[in-house]
């Protein structure tokens, strides 16, 4: 044998890479896995932290600020409702969609303040008046803390 035809006495480097993953795979096809991803390894808890939402007590103080006493100011009424909402009160001529009414009323009362875990929170509104009674409606306002709290929309309820 010439020199340059000369056989390695030691297993070439690669060898023992391919003996790894050799047995990598009979390991796999067997149903044997190995470690788990560091981020599938930690079961979800029950108590993982959700994402944050409003509170009951904060759309309250929402309400009873963004309804004042004799409704919404031309601020409010611009940054604080959301587009679709903004465009139906823009669409009713002659009728105020936030206050259900035409008129400005002599003061202005929030009710308790339901907050479901799909993302929407909900407050009787109470407008009085001078002459005539009370008229109620429901104001919905956004829970996800993630976004500046808007009112979402309004029902006039009688």
């Amino acid at each position: 044998m010439s020199k340059s035809m000369r056989m390695p006495t030691h297993p070439p480097r690669f060898a023992g890479i391919a003996a790894g993953c050799a047995l990598a795979l009979a390991l796999s096809a067997a149903g044997v896995t190995g470690p788990a991803p560091a981020a599938a390894a930690a079961p979800v808890s029950a108590s993982a932290p959700q994402p944050k939402q409003y509170t009951a007590a904060q759309v309250y103080g929402f309400l009873v600020r963004f309804y004042g006493q004799h409704g919404p100011s031309a601020y409010d009424r611009m940054h604080k409702v959301d587009a679709d909402l903004r465009k139906r009160a823009a669409a009713a001529k002659g009728s105020d969609v936030l206050l259900c009414a035409q008129n400005v009323p002599r003061s202005i009362s929030v009710g308790k303040v339901t907050a479901e875990r799909s993302g929407m929170a909900w407050a009787p509104v109470t407008t009085h008046w001078k002459a005539g009674p009370d008229k109620h409606l429901t104001a919905y306002v956004g829970l996800k803390g993630s976004l500046p709290m808007k009112l979402y929309d309004v029902t006039c309820d009688g």
